[in-house]
């Protein structure tokens, strides 16, 4: 069993900075697929950002790019978000998933969930 902690949404102004983190307790990430996803209002849940297990690589969507970093810290069992040039349409809720298996990493079929938090981006 995995418990996964989002912290560090908040408001910005368009072109700002903010990191997400993901705290896990009961496993250690490093063991797991981790990835971001967010949910805008009257929107489904889209992918964001994965980092594979034992740090093998990185997959974006397209949307975020070059402007957004995920990251493991493996001292602190916590998986970040870097989100640099923010825009308004990057407003959402944001959510930590783990997984064991590489499958469908882009999908929302994940293991465990954090309960998520929220990044507001104004123009």
């Amino acid at each position: 069993q995995v418990q996964l902690i989002e912290s560090g949404g908040g408001l910005v102004q368009a072109g700002g900075s903010l990191r997400l983190s993901c705290a896990a307790s009961g496993r250690t990430v490093s063991n797991y697929y981790m990835g971001w996803f967010r949910q805008a209002p009257g929107k489904e849940r889209e992918f964001v950002a994965a980092i594979f297990r034992n740090n093998e690589g990185t997959s974006y969507a397209n949307s975020v790019k070059g402007r957004f970093t995920i990251s493991r810290d493996n001292a602190k069992n916590t998986v970040y978000l870097q989100m640099n040039s923010l825009k308004p349409e990057d407003t959402a809720a944001y959510c930590c998933a783990a997984k064991q298996r590489i499958l469908g990493f882009t999908t929302p079929n994940y293991d465990y969930w954090g309960q998520g938090t929220q990044l507001t981006v104004s123009a």
